[in-house]
């Protein structure tokens, strides 16, 4: 794995971690900026960690991403692969909460 696939690793575990969520998630721009989150779990409002840190990165300027990391011990579901895709990732990084890259 190269080095800036494992930063954003690193960034995801540690926002799961720093929050006690299910889900990290950090992606990097064609900037190479990156930005980190967890999943948003309330009445109102329900957001997986990928869809969250995609959503910061386009508020931010963002108009496409390098690499999509998610730290889980799930999988990531189809709406996350189809926004990856959708901002020209093919193939999201997926790591159980060890930092241990699957599939």
């Amino acid at each position: 794995m190269n080095p800036e696939d494992s930063k954003i690793i690193t960034l995801a575990r540690a926002a799961r971690a720093r929050n006690g969520s299910a889900e990290g998630a950090a992606v990097r721009d064609e900037t190479g900026r990156t930005y980190s989150a967890t999943n948003v779990g309330l009445s109102a409002l329900t957001l997986s960690a990928v869809q969250v840190a995609v959503a910061m990165a386009i508020s931010g300027g963002a108009r496409s991403l390098e690499a999509v990391a998610l730290v889980s011990e799930g999988d990531p579901s189809p709406a996350d692969e189809a926004v990856a895709a959708e901002l020209g990732v093919g193939k999201l990084l997926v790591a159980g909460p060890d930092g241990t890259l699957r599939g």
